[in-house]
C-alpha cells in the first residue's frame, strides 16, 4: 500500500511538471517576441540586461527539456522500468525553477518570486521521493 501510495504521489507530480514546464516553454516559442519585449523592460535594471535574449533561449530549453523528461518518467514509471528518467525531470525542473527565482530576486519583483517557491516545494518533494 505505501509503495502504490508513494509511486501514485510521484505520477501525479510528473503530470503537474510536464503540465506547467511544456506550457510555459511552448509559450515562449510560440510568443517568443512577446515575452522577449516583456523581458527586456523586466530586466533592465538588473545584471541581465544585455543577456536577455540568451537567457530566455536557455530558459525555454529548459522548461522543455523539464516537461518532455517528465512526460518520458511517466511512461517509464508506468511501464515499471524504473524512474531515472523522473528523477532527471524532477532535477532539471528544480534547477530551471532555481534559475527563474534567481532572475526575480535581481528584478526585484518579489511577488514574482515568491510565485515560484509554490512551484518550487512539490518539485523538490519529487526530487525527494525519487532519490
Amino acid at each position: 500500500m505505501n509503495n502504490l501510495f508513494t509511486m501514485s504521489t510521484e505520477l501525479i507530480l510528473l503530470v503537474f511538471l510536464a503540465i506547467v514546464f511544456l506550457q510555459s516553454g511552448f509559450d515562449k516559442v510560440f510568443d517568443h517576441k512577446g515575452n522577449l519585449s516583456w523581458l527586456k523592460g523586466h530586466f533592465a535594471e538588473t545584471p541581465f540586461k544585455n543577456v536577455v535574449s540568451i537567457l530566455l533561449i536557455i530558459i525555454t530549453l529548459m522548461e522543455l527539456l523539464g516537461g518532455f523528461l517528465a512526460v518520458a518518467g511517466l511512461v517509464q514509471m508506468s511501464m515499471g522500468s524504473g524512474s531515472e528518467i523522473a528523477f532527471y525531470a524532477a532535477l532539471t525542473c528544480s534547477l530551471t525553477l532555481l534559475m527563474l527565482l534567481l532572475g526575480q530576486r535581481l528584478a526585484k519583483d518579489y511577488a514574482g518570486a515568491s510565485t515560484l517557491v509554490i512551484y518550487l516545494v512539490p518539485t523538490v518533494f519529487l526530487l525527494y521521493l525519487l532519490q
